[in-house]
């Protein structure tokens, strides 16, 4: 229904709130309980949103949270960029990653850091799951989400690093990281698939020291270390 209506649900007192008072997602409509809608009305008259008065029986009834937060918002899916300029910074490439946790952590990683953007390959659970949506902290509200193939992207910028994490690669903290290109985190199962390998120009990792007893790190966890190494000249 998301993609038949093009409208996506967002839950909770501080998403809602940011929704309002930013301009890139259209709220279509906001439910409320009365103690809500009476702390926020003025926001919602600044904006013009319509609110709709519900109480917390009929809010668990539409909520998709096991405890509903007071609020919901009705919020246009903004469409793609007709153009986007790949060399201007770092872009983060999720290739498969199917847990909306992991990708609403990734996203929360992205703001931190000033990533602009998020690209879901084929596969990866899309950004206006719910789940991903809590997950994401209102991050998501500035940082640019979008659907692609990672060949079509290079085939555009074919001057641009590919950077792929694999637990074979490169310690990334021994190499110097240029200022823009694609970081590619792979599925949290079973890793980066081959055809995504290929197209690297340079494979990193994240190596363990002497004692350590892991076998691995969650996506979520690589990704941040990743983005900090990335990061660190600027820091």
């Amino acid at each position: 229904f998301r993609q038949k209506y093009n409208k996506f649900m967002a839950e909770g007192d501080k998403i809602v709130r940011e929704l309002l008072r930013q301009r890139f997602y259209s709220v279509e409509g906001v439910y409320a309980t009365a103690e809500w809608q009476r702390t926020n009305q003025k926001l919602l008259e600044r904006t013009s949103t319509a609110c709709t008065i519900v109480n917390e029986a009929d809010l668990r009834l539409i909520s998709q949270l096991t405890t509903p937060n007071h609020v919901l918002a009705i919020v246009s899916i903004p469409p793609p960029p007709e153009r986007i300029n790949w060399a201007d910074n770092w872009s983060l490439y999720l290739d498969g990653l199917q847990d909306p946790g992991n990708v609403g952590t990734i996203l929360r990683i992205a703001d931190w850091f000033a990533i602009p953007r998020v690209i879901a390959g084929p596969g990866t659970v899309e950004l206006y799951n719910s789940k991903v949506l809590q997950a994401s902290m209102g991050a998501f509200l500035r940082v640019q989400w979008l659907e692609a193939d990672l060949n079509t992207i290079l085939a555009e910028a074919t001057d641009l690093p590919c950077w792929v994490a694999d637990m074979g690669g490169d310690d990334v903290f021994s190499i110097p990281p240029p200022t823009n290109g694609i970081l590619v985190v792979g599925n949290e199962g079973q890793g980066l698939s081959a055809k995504i390998r290929e197209l690297a120009t340079q494979v990193i990792s994240i190596a363990a020291p002497a004692g350590s007893g892991a076998e691995s790190l969650n996506v979520g966890v690589a990704t941040g270390i990743l983005c900090a190494a990335l990061r660190r000249t600027l820091l």
